[in-house]
């Protein structure tokens, strides 16, 4: 019975373990709805590779571009970069973190939607 459990606990680890290549790149974006002018926090979590050279982080509505990046040093580069975006005005915006290699080639490519309201007082 003892080995069977043991047997079956290593089975689930490797299944676990095995599941698959972690994300190179996620982002958070905080908050999701504010009013205008709005300051928008983005956190990326970087994968650690030695290709990655570059992260580019862009906020775009329809009316409205931003964009920041910084350069990565590859498997060496700290894994969480956060960027800051002051008084966006109202609109709906994609913010996108593009991942790009050695090459200038893009290795990933994450969005999270996000909304600016109008500020209740007309401004």
């Amino acid at each position: 019975m003892k080995t069977a459990c043991s047997a079956l606990l290593f089975c689930i680890a490797t299944i676990s373990v095995g599941a698959g290549e972690p994300e190179r790149l996620t982002i958070r974006v905080s908050p999701t709805v504010s009013f205008a002018p709005a300051n928008l926090v983005v956190r990326t979590a970087i994968s650690a590779n030695a290709d990655n050279r570059l992260v580019e982080i862009i906020a775009e509505s329809e009316d409205f571009y931003r964009s920041s990046e910084v350069q990565l040093e590859g498997d060496r580069a700290p894994r969480i970069a956060t960027f800051e975006f002051r008084s966006l005005p109202p609109g709906s915006y994609e913010v996108r973190a593009i991942l790009r290699g050695s090459t200038g080639a893009e290795r990933a490519t994450v969005r999270q939607q996000i909304n600016v309201l109008a500020s209740a007082a007309g401004h």
